[in-house]
């Protein structure tokens, strides 16, 4: 059977180099070689693991054009989890190479300590991870990284974004969509319940802050795209990082907005952030911004002084939205990071 060899090179100038034959993905093979790369649908549907093929053939298989528009697929971009290597090849990875893990992904179990109602449809869930011989109690991500919830006994696994920051203590927590008819939203709207046990695999991604200076920093989120958002906000005020900072929070109706109290509480800790609320159909008595995020992206970015870095989480017309509205007013490509997410049932 013929393989070829793969190099990969990080945002940060690190390389590593694997081989993968003619049928088998990248991703996998990757794996085989003990290199675990950020993605998490492994189908072709979420966008996580895109990145850029510098030189060579391959053959991109089955995907959704949701997680790979046309025009990045016309520069040479692809899903790993679906890229078959015709020659040898050569890959850009948009992300550092700190978010490759060497090894084994760890699985952990976790009690459920808190399952509330935030709004309409949306949950918060924590957990607590169990005590293990490598790592006690600890919880150790990065902020923007995301981790896949299994259900015991049921073929139940699904991934949701961090909204808190490492910690000592094991605490993890997620805001979560309830999907109509969704099998984990199911579990969780009729069965979920404080003491009850979660697998836990992660954590996984690649989607972070990014060093860049002291350049400001601009979130754009959509629903529960707000978890890695207040993941990375409350790691800046954590280490009181001086850059200035704003969130652009949107919904389609004002009581579709969650964790206002969570927001305000952060900016009492991160003075220098800035909240805009943003709702798409607001009521007569509305005071917020009246638009989408987006909207409020474009507008703010025609006056400002210092281009920011965007950081950009939500569904993939969001994404596009924002990442043409940054194009258009010459915010470079490098400074606009993404996560898009579709969703699972």
């Amino acid at each position: 059977m013929n393989t070829h060899a793969i190099e990969l090179t990080t945002r940060d100038g690190e390389q590593l180099r694997f081989e993968c034959a003619t049928d088998q993905n990248l991703l996998e093979a990757a794996a085989d070689a003990h290199i675990v790369l950020p993605a998490q649908c492994g189908q072709g549907s979420c966008g996580t693991c895109y990145a850029d093929v510098t030189h060579g053939d391959f053959t991109l298989g089955k995907h959704n054009p949701a997680a790979l528009p046309v025009d990045d697929e016309a520069k040479g971009g692809t899903l790993l989890c679906c890229t078959f290597p015709q020659s040898d090849l050569r890959i850009s990875l948009p992300f550092d190479h700190d978010r490759i893990l060497i090894g084994e992904i760890k699985v952990r179990n976790a009690e459920i300590t808190a399952v509330d109602s935030v709004g309409e449809n949306t949950l918060r869930l924590e957990l607590r991870l169990a005590p293990d011989e490598d790592d006690g109690s600890v919880a150790e991500f990065e902020p923007g990284q995301f981790m896949e919830l299994e259900v015991p006994g049921q073929d139940i696994k699904r991934a949701y974004s961090l909204a808190n920051t490492g910690n000592w203590e094991g605490r993890l927590e997620f805001l979560i969509r309830l999907q109509p008819g969704g099998l984990f939203s199911t579990w969780l709207r009729e069965q979920a319940a404080v003491g009850q046990t979660l697998i836990v695999h992660g954590p996984k991604g690649a989607f972070g802050l990014h060093e860049s200076g002291l350049r400001p920093r601009w979130f754009v989120a959509g629903g529960t795209g707000l978890a890695p958002m207040m993941s990375m906000l409350r790691r800046m005020a954590e280490f009181q990082e001086p850059h200035p900072a704003r969130l652009y929070f949107g919904a389609n109706r004002a009581e579709d907005l969650f964790c206002q109290t969570e927001l305000e509480a952060l900016q009492a800790e991160l003075p220098q952030l800035q909240v805009i609320y943003c709702v798409w159909k607001p009521e007569d008595n509305w005071l917020g911004f009246s638009g989408t995020p987006v909207d409020a992206l474009a507008q703010d970015l025609a006056g400002a002084v210092v281009l920011p870095d965007i950081y950009l989480c939500g569904p993939p017309a969001l994404i596009d939205a924002a990442e043409a509205a940054a194009r258009a007013k010459g915010v470079p490509d490098q400074q606009v990071l993404s996560e898009r997410f579709l969703p699972t049932v």
